[in-house]
């Protein structure tokens, strides 16, 4: 069991470093997600792992918290609507904006499965409609952990939930299959370049983007962290560009420079 001290100063660690905010209760949370952890490390109590965090002789111990505390478990085309969305409203519409790259975003992308989905979509877009999107289409995916990211770069998956949410037709299309593994294709992987980022800090010099997908990531922010996150996407999407949010996540509370779309089961969010 967590002392009420110790669980505190946890919460205010995790929140400054990563933006997550526990809420009262949640000691059982924490202490299942670091227990492995501190065996790794020799560490028997949350007191002394801040101790060693506050003393900083340890940097990769932090990334390790952030690691084992935030959730990474997704699958290929969640909430398939939004794909719908981008691939037969938004793909149509940009397609006349010839001369310059397509810049999508996909923040919080943990294992890459929601990046290398949306060049999938843009690929199938393309040979439907062979000169459409001729600038070409850059997606961007972030994510403050390290470790998932050094997995989303190498594009292979493997083992019994590598293929969760995909069709035996898309398996082939999309993949190079080996064995229990799939490893994505060059030409899918190519449109794709992964960064770490924390989305509580700056991140204008990423650029301007004309879609960013930010799915199932701010329930776990704080109201007033969710209006400075979703101003500064505004802020970094072009004019007339879309917001995607998680199938339980709402703008309405937070912000009105938004019009709400809903198109094909989904919703999404278009820039004033």
């Amino acid at each position: 069991m967590l002392a009420h001290g110790d669980y505190e100063a946890f919460q205010a660690f995790l929140e400054d470093a990563c933006g997550i905010v526990l809420g009262a209760g949640k000691e059982y949370l924490v202490s299942s997600r670091l227990g492995g952890l501190m065996r790794d490390y020799g560490i028997a109590t949350v007191g002394e792992l801040l101790n060693q965090l506050r003393s900083g002789k340890n940097p990769r111990l932090k990334t390790g918290i952030i690691d084992a505390m935030t959730t990474n478990e997704t699958f290929w085309f969640r909430d398939m609507s939004h794909f719908r969305m981008l691939q037969e409203l938004i793909c149509p519409e940009i397609k006349a904006r010839s001369g310059r790259s397509i810049r999508i975003w996909s923040a919080a992308c943990s294992y890459g499965q929601e990046p290398y989905n949306l060049s999938m979509v843009v690929q199938d877009y393309q040979r439907a409609n062979p000169g459409a999107l001729s600038g070409g289409v850059d997606v961007v995916a972030t994510d403050i952990s390290s470790t998932v990211l050094t997995e989303a770069k190498k594009g292979i998956y493997c083992g019994m939930s590598s293929s969760r949410g995909l069709s035996l037709e898309q398996q082939n299309r999309y993949f190079k299959v080996h064995g229990d593994c799939l490893e994505v294709r060059p030409e899918i992987r190519q449109r794709v370049s992964f960064r770490e980022l924390n989305l509580t800090k700056g991140y204008e010099m990423m650029g301007r983007f004309d879609v960013i997908f930010c799915r199932n990531v701010l329930i776990y922010f704080s109201s007033e962290q969710k209006r400075d996150i979703i101003n500064r996407m505004a802020r970094a999407l072009n004019p007339g560009g879309y917001l995607f949010l998680g199938s339980t996540e709402s703008l309405s509370a937070h912000t009105d420079r938004f019009q709400m779309v809903s198109q094909m089961g989904g919703i999404a969010y278009r820039l004033r």
